[in-house]
């Protein structure tokens, strides 16, 4: 008797066993199953199926030039060059100022236009790229007004200055139209203006159109959807040691480049490099967005920061292309002013040998 109460006992824990086992099976199942679903309705990213734009962005010559300035990019085998005509404002003032005759040539409405002319002689692309300078140096993206009024006057002016290099891109049959560069908070508060814009612009010039936005702000654009490429200025943080390696370089981008990915992805839209670069000093990769403070010359990390983005970003599908900051026309240079440059410095051969790729 007492052996089957034990084999019923037995046989009754065998049971609960089974029946937890199989609940524990069903719900692995559903887990897995959720996993699929996600993995499956989640949009893959883009692929960019054109000739990835290699491109470099030009500082505007403040005297006139000739084509012979171009032989130098054609030989790092760049493709494409930004041209960049500035405007300029004041910090809390409502007017927005371009063309004027104070102005290096380069900026104002013929040296730009004979600037893309003597460019696409030289066989090069255009990016039509507009940029705006605040006061002595402070960051666009900070730029704000505090009235209705005072943004309604500046969205005037800023219209027109767009509108103007629109027609420029249009005559001169740019092959980019960039509509403007790390504009945060007016892009942000103000999208309808935007929006407008863009319809606009359209109107006017029929080539594809993009945005030069910061790494830090790229996420928040209001009007993505209205142009061809996402446009990201791309001085993502990626160590903050003296002098990294490249395998370190290259991990500190895979997390900005997820991210990057499922932007794309959810968007549908190639994302495009609108700037990226390195100063050639210690701690270049830290915060690579700085410009002003003084730091040791080291031309060797600006090297390495460039083999580190054409190992590990260059080869993404959804990328179309990338435009190096900054490349100048006229000579002579200050070497520690323009540290972003990589001309005469390895970061040259870099360029050279990675833009000579196929």
């Amino acid at each position: 008797m007492k052996k089957l109460i034990r084999y019923q006992r037995w046989t009754a824990s065998c049971k609960l066993q089974t029946v937890k086992q199989n609940a524990a099976c069903c719900k692995l199942l559903t887990a897995c199953c959720l996993l699929l679903t996600v993995a499956c309705t989640r949009p893959s990213p883009p692929v960019y199926s054109g000739q990835k734009m290699r491109g470099v962005n030009l500082v505007a010559p403040s005297k006139e030039i000739d084509s012979s300035v171009f032989s130098p990019i054609r030989q790092v085998n760049a493709e494409w060059v930004a041209v960049i005509p500035y405007g300029f404002c004041r910090e809390g003032e409502p007017h927005f100022h371009f063309n004027m005759n104070k102005m290096w040539w380069g900026e104002t409405k013929d040296g730009t236009a004979k600037t893309i002319e003597l460019a696409h002689q030289s066989g090069l692309k255009v990016m039509l790229k507009p940029h705006a300078w605040v006061g002595r140096g402070m960051y666009t993206g900070d730029f704000d007004l505090k009235t209705e009024a005072d943004w309604q006057t500046f969205e005037k002016d800023f219209g027109d200055y767009i509108l103007t290099n629109a027609r420029i891109a249009d005559s001169m049959k740019v092959d980019l139209f960039c509509i403007a560069t790390e504009m945060d908070n007016f892009a942000f508060k103000r999208a309808p203006f935007w929006r407008s814009m863009i319809r606009q612009v359209r109107e006017i010039y029929k080539g594809p159109l993009t945005y030069a936005d910061n790494w830090n702000n790229y996420p928040r654009n209001p009007f993505w959807a209205d142009l061809d490429f996402i446009g990201v200025d791309a001085y993502f943080p990626l160590s903050s040691e003296k002098h990294p390696s490249i395998e370190t370089l290259q991990k500190g981008w895979l997390t900005h480049l997820d991210e990057l990915e499922a932007f794309a992805a959810k968007l549908q839209k190639p994302i495009l490099f609108t700037e990226f670069g390195y100063r050639s000093v210690d701690f270049a990769t830290e915060k690579p967005w700085e410009s002003h403070d003084t730091k040791t010359d080291n031309p060797a990390l600006q090297a390495d920061a460039y083999r580190a983005f054409f190992k590990e970003v260059w080869p993404r599908k959804w990328l179309a292309g990338a435009f190096a900051w900054k490349w100048f026309l006229h000579q002579p240079r200050d070497s520690r002013r323009d540290a972003f440059s990589p001309q005469q410095k390895p970061a040259e051969a870099v360029l050279r040998e990675e833009f000579g790729r196929k």
